[in-house]
């Protein structure tokens, strides 16, 4: 079939469960490998959950009382939740550039130009997944969007999470990434108190500056 040259557009009002997140991608991955659909950018939220991906340390998952779930992506442990925007990235790089790292910094650079229509400065760091603010008054940095992704014939899925305003307190269940001494933040923390469709637009905005 022919492709658009911009992917399609999918936003979930209703939260998604992770199952059910799992093997729509599952369905559309295949698809999209076959030449049978389009690309896909599908904007939800989970219910409050732990993923784990393929490096993840069960030991990292302290809160026991939330549901874990292991997954394919690359990555550490995570939490999902209300009031975060999940964008799973369904893209066929053999249409576009076959290359997984510079795939991983072009999800950094989408989210960096997206926090930049808030007014907020983030930053990447040697050795650390994800996109972080630096705290104030004090040393370390806070993360506030997680990147995780799998590729499969070319094709991706999985994606990245922005932390608009989740209950943060889900974090300290958890060793976030594996990474200990550093924090997790959200627009809302850094009083951008903005919503999820405002949010949704300007990754829309910024997704083709960047892909």
């Amino acid at each position: 079939m022919k492709r658009d040259p911009q992917p399609e557009w999918l936003m979930s009002k209703d939260i998604v469960s992770y199952k059910d997140a799992l093997s729509f991608m599952d369905s559309r991955v295949k698809a999209l490998q076959k030449g049978a659909a389009q690309e896909l950018l599908w904007a939800l939220e989970h219910p409050s959950l732990y993923t784990l991906g393929t490096s993840a340390k069960p030991q990292d998952v302290l809160n026991k009382t939330l549901p874990a779930y292991e997954t394919g992506r690359g990555g550490e442990v995570t939490y999902h939740g209300p009031g975060q925007r999940v964008v799973y990235v369904m893209l066929d790089l053999s249409q576009r550039t076959k290359d997984i790292r510079a795939y991983v910094q072009a999800l950094e650079d989408w989210i960096l130009l997206t926090l930049k229509e808030f007014g907020v400065d983030a930053c990447r760091r040697e050795g650390r997944i994800g996109l972080w603010v630096p705290k104030e008054n004090s040393t370390g940095d806070n993360k506030i969007a997680a990147i995780g992704v799998r590729v499969s014939k070319w094709v991706t899925f999985h994606g990245i999470a922005l932390n608009v305003n989740p209950d943060l307190s889900y974090y300290q269940g958890i060793i976030p990434c594996g990474i200990r001494g550093h924090g997790v933040t959200s627009l809302h923390e850094l009083g951008v108190k903005t919503s999820l469709t405002d949010v949704d637009k300007a990754l829309q905005k910024t997704f083709s500056k960047v892909f």
